[in-house]
């Protein structure tokens, strides 16, 4: 597509989109999608408006966090929105193959980071009633958001327009060309795998960052190797379990950890839950420093998994939309060599058990 048609497609999308918050207001990911484009592409439509493009230099931008102070971490995938704020603090990035791998590990702001699929970058001015937002947001090659930083009232606005500036692209295009990711390859049938040996290596485990390599060493997938593990390591339980684990967890003042997480980066909570309030299909955590948005509609299985560390078995909750797509995890407070929380057991233990089905 060349400049004039991009240009043309841009302002015709800008257009359509003002015409449709006109009629209805709503959220730019669901007008994306109500227009048939990326969140990426509409966002970029705005380019000379109230947003700016950023060199395509993520991993420069992020290490330039720190000055900003506190801000809003937001990390989503299409069922649930994790929002913690704090310092980013304590960056590392390395190689691990042909993947770039990221983490920011403090108290507040917990990341993992996987850079390949950080494309787009853009500065953000948007007015919110009587606030004006500043936030960086990040979009992968198909254009849908990997994360997003959002400025706060105790944020160094001086510290973020430096940054904005520095990494201000030379050019500034309106369009955005997006590329849709393939298909993740399809599974091999129940009977072509060997469980058993599959199990060894399972109980085998000395750390839970040993479960995805698992998983591709035996080509299966997350809720396939649940099924057939032994419901003694993996178990289904009640589509409402993550609304009685935060409750149970906010009664009992069991401090969990909350993964929420998309191909580009995951996004970690780990405290208390304290407010809970539920409106229009999502769960919610309304707490000072962390919000949890969950579409309770979109779970369709939610399992119980227990795997092996050097400290002992740790026992995770992860939920499931109707594709297989993992909506977000669960876990007791912990760290690394420390074994987990009993109170955590005994919340888990009292979730309701379901059949397993195919």
């Amino acid at each position: 597509m060349n400049q004039v048609h991009t240009n043309e497609a841009a302002a015709e999308l800008r257009e359509n989109y003002r015409k449709l918050i006109e009629e209805k207001p709503m959220r730019i990911r669901n007008a994306a999608a109500a227009l048939g484009v990326s969140e990426g592409q509409l966002l970029a439509s705005r380019v000379g408006e109230n947003v700016i493009r950023l060199k395509s230099e993520a991993q420069a931008i992020l290490e330039q966090m720190e000055p900003l102070g506190k801000v809003m971490a937001l990390t989503r995938n299409e069922d649930c929105v994790n929002e913690r704020k704090g310092v980013y603090k304590n960056y590392n990035f390395s190689k691990h193959g042909p993947m770039v791998v990221g983490t920011f590990v403090g108290a507040d702001i917990d990341l993992r980071l996987f850079m390949n699929h950080w494309n787009f970058c853009f500065a953000v001015t948007d007015q919110v009633q009587d606030r004006t937002m500043r936030s960086l947001q990040f979009f992968d090659k198909s254009g849908t958001a990997v994360h997003k930083i959002y400025m706060t009232d105790e944020s160094n606005l001086d510290e973020y327009e430096k940054l904005v500036e520095r990494f201000t692209s030379d050019e500034q295009p309106c369009w955005i060309e997006v590329e849709a990711y393939d298909p993740p390859a399809a599974p091999p049938e129940d009977g072509e795998v060997d469980w058993q040996k599959f199990r060894a290596a399972w109980e085998a485990m000395r750390d839970t960052h040993d479960f995805f390599p698992l998983l591709r060493k035996y080509k299966v997938d997350r809720q396939q190797a649940f099924r057939n593990v032994g419901d003694d390591i993996a178990y289904p339980v009640s589509n409402d379990a993550s609304k009685r684990l935060l409750e149970a967890a906010r009664d009992k003042n069991c401090e969990i950890m909350v993964f929420v997480g998309n191909r580009g980066c995951i996004g970690i909570h780990t405290g208390p839950v304290q407010k809970l309030v539920e409106r229009d299909g999502w769960y919610n955590v309304l707490d000072p420093d962390f919000n949890l948005h969950l579409k309770t509609t979109s779970i369709a299985n939610t399992w119980v998994t227990r795997k092996p560390t050097e400290a002992g078995h740790v026992t995770a909750v992860e939920v499931f939309d109707a594709e297989g797509e993992l909506i977000v995890t669960f876990f007791g407070k912990r760290k690394p060599g420390i074994p987990e929380l009993e109170l955590w057991r005994e919340i888990v233990a009292e979730l309701p058990r379901e059949e397993v089905t195919a």
